[in-house]
């Protein structure tokens, strides 16, 4: 069995995670995990699935020609599984401006954590009119990363940034 990752970008519409798991199933891959969204008028996607080696081939060469239809097909091997660690998860809240993202994720990645999950957005603020960045953070945590001075750090920023963090442990 080979598991694949596939990166998915095109106008959004109707039918596109039809049309793509229709792809998958009719090469007898599994769709095991994904994450899509609608970005902008486009359609935005990442998803894991598994297939038999004697089939990947034929698989890839079908995803290929979702071109055809506007969507572009980015494949990948999965990686090397690393060993289960602890998570923690950030909730960031605050006025929007650019350079949260670059601020927050270069001090978990200088305390040795690994951003796995990341999803964000900007919003109105519902009381002074103006926008309001959120962001949701799963960072992988090995025993190697003080929690301590993690959290000392992004008080730091949160301090800078004038953005609320809230730091827990994700199990």
């Amino acid at each position: 069995m080979r598991t694949l990752i596939l990166t998915v970008i095109g106008s959004d519409r109707p039918g596109i995670v039809s049309l793509l798991s229709s792809t998958l199933a009719d090469h007898g891959a599994n769709w095991e995990a994904s994450s899509m969204a609608r970005m902008a008028g486009q359609f935005a996607g990442i998803l894991n699935a598994s297939v038999e080696v004697e089939r990947e081939h034929g698989l890839r060469l079908a995803l290929s020609k979702l071109s055809k239809q506007g969507l572009t097909v980015v494949i990948a091997r999965s990686g090397a599984q690393t060993k289960p660690h602890a998570h923690v998860r950030l909730d960031i809240v605050g006025d929007d401006r650019p350079g949260i993202v670059q601020s927050i994720s270069a001090a978990l990645s200088a305390a040795g954590a690994n951003v796995e999950e990341l999803e964000t957005r900007v919003e109105e603020a519902p009381m002074s009119g103006g926008m309001l960045f959120k962001a949701r953070i799963v960072a992988g945590v090995g025993d190697h990363v003080n929690l301590d001075e993690l959290r000392a750090g992004l008080e730091a920023i949160a301090g800078e940034l004038l953005v609320d963090i809230t730091l827990d442990d994700a199990g």
